[in-house]
């Protein structure tokens, strides 16, 4: 695995629950097509799982 991740969220968190939500904040996401890069550790594979249907991995 690489040092970093690029996750990137393509759908919008209206009607998620408040965990969710928070999570996608707390990936240090803000708005759709909206990416960050982060260290690739267990806890962020485990925060993308928890919300793997608003946001997805970037390849580069």
């Amino acid at each position: 695995m690489a040092d970093t991740i690029t996750i990137k969220q393509v759908r919008s968190t209206n009607g998620c629950k408040q965990d969710q939500v928070r999570t996608v904040k707390a990936l240090g996401l803000r708005r759709i097509n909206d990416t960050h890069t982060i260290t690739d550790n267990e806890s962020v594979r485990g925060m993308i799982f928890k919300v793997k249907h608003l946001v997805e991995i970037v390849e580069e």
